[in-house]
């Protein structure tokens, strides 16, 4: 049993009571929602896959509320059940004592603001936060890097009590701010289409992960990148879910990564990788528990179609992709497809992919709530007369099915706008649609 002393020396490393503590770059967006959810009576959960930046953004929440709300330092706890000397020792006593040494030590003078971080880690935690929240007598913040194993927690015992937020790796604009290029406006953004072009290469080969960012050297970025990888399905999946056949599971998770933004049947990858279709079937499930694939189904009014069709997968950082699979310059027509996914899974609306009923495919359907939004393609350059052909034939035929007027073709660098049998298409590059929010705000 880890003792009072060592909890507490523990504790005091983390937290900002008798020192300061480097928070890094801040993620604005971020902090905003989580100062809006602060508000409410709620248990507000970070979730995310692991290394994207949930534990920096607790830190930097605790600072802003010492520093801009005038939060005694006393009065915020954070704990990090990641750290290596509580190995070991995960269960609820440990999490009982944590709280009772901090009550005992720091004596906050206001209802404490706790901060969880890696909850999962500890057997039991959701009740010991439901209590928490239902006496009233913390305000809690928990983070974890499984969506299965926190949902299900939540489902069960903290119903109607928490507020999700899922932190994604940086975004493209975030990315810029972190390389130290802001853009404010879309003049600001010729002036410097260069360096942000540049930026854009390099986003595309190492992704969003915040720390790769501040490495200077490739080899060193791929490291970290594949660390990455080999932690996310060791902790998350091998170790969490007991699995045996561990180098299946990986062979798995690298035959995704190698075929980003592709259609893919379960029954396909068992015949090609000489799986059993039960393994094939419960290892992908497994892998969109920590955010590391995702699948998108094809549209269709009909359940039942949409359930027989074969689904696209895609990567959650194309850094941790090209880490493992080694093919980067072959691939950009994918990648370019597999970051435009990230981007609009943000936007909290529904993506398929179309497929028109003389089986021509669209790389996207937004739908929210019961309407369709909009229509995209990517692809990588539309200056082969065949492929800008098939491209927006593929676009005007879906759009002439769902009665939309306008559609947008997405590429690597060029613009236009063609009007095609009274139907409108945007052409613009990735890079300005990534920033299009700054361009029209300002």
């Amino acid at each position: 049993m880890i003792s009072k002393d060592k909890i507490l020396e523990i504790l005091n490393d983390w937290n900002f009571w008798n020192k300061e503590i480097e928070t890094g770059l801040e993620r604005k967006e971020y902090l905003e929602k989580m100062e809006r959810y602060y508000k409410m009576d709620l248990v507000i959960s970070l979730v995310g896959i692991r290394r994207s930046g949930k534990s920096t953004l607790m830190l930097q929440f605790a600072k802003k509320l010492i520093e801009e709300k005038g939060i005694s330092k006393n009065n915020i706890l954070y704990v990090n059940f990641e750290d290596s000397r509580f190995l070991g020792e995960y269960s609820l006593d440990l999490l009982n004592n944590i709280y009772e040494i901090y009550l005992e030590n720091l004596t906050p003078e206001i209802k404490p603001i706790i901060f969880l971080d890696e909850a999962q880690n500890i057997e039991g935690w959701e009740k010991f936060v439901r209590s928490l929240n239902e006496r009233k007598e913390a305000k809690i913040f928990v983070s974890g890097s499984n969506s299965h194993l926190l949902s299900s927690e939540f489902s069960t015992v903290l119903t109607g009590r928490q507020l999700p937020l899922i932190i994604y790796p940086l975004s493209f604009e975030e990315f810029l701010l972190f390389n130290k290029i802001e853009i404010t406006g879309k003049l600001d953004l010729i002036n410097k289409q260069a360096r942000v072009k540049k930026a854009f290469e390099e986003y595309l080969e190492f992704g969003g992960m915040p720390k790769q960012v501040f490495l200077k050297n490739s080899d060193d970025k791929f490291l970290l990148l594949r660390n990455y990888f080999e932690d996310i399905l060791s902790r998350d999946l091998i170790y969490r879910f007991k699995i045996r056949q561990t180098e299946k599971l990986k062979t798995l998770a690298k035959f995704y990564f190698s075929n980003e933004s592709s259609l893919i049947s379960f029954n396909g990858i068992a015949k090609f990788l000489k799986m059993p279709l039960s393994t094939i079937e419960r290892f992908s499930e497994y892998l969109t528990y920590p955010y590391l694939i995702y699948f998108v189904s094809k549209f269709s009014f009909s359940l039942k179609e949409q359930a027989v069709n074969p689904r696209k997968v895609y990567i959650s950082d194309l850094g941790l992709r090209n880490a493992v699979s080694f093919d980067f310059s072959e691939n950009k027509g994918k990648l370019l497809e597999n970051l435009v996914f990230l981007h609009l899974l943000k936007t909290g609306k529904e993506i398929y992919y179309y497929k028109t009923k003389n089986n021509l495919e669209v790389d996207f359907l937004l739908k929210e709530k019961q309407k369709i939004k909009s229509l995209i393609q990517v692809c990588l350059t539309l200056k082969d007369f065949k492929t800008k052909d098939r491209e927006i034939d593929s676009l005007v035929k879906a759009m002439q099915e769902l009665e939309l007027k306008e559609g947008l073709i997405l590429t690597k660098d060029e613009e236009d706008a063609i009007e095609v049998d009274g139907k409108k298409i945007k052409v613009m590059p990735v890079y300005k649609w990534l920033l299009e929010k700054i361009i029209d705000n300002n």
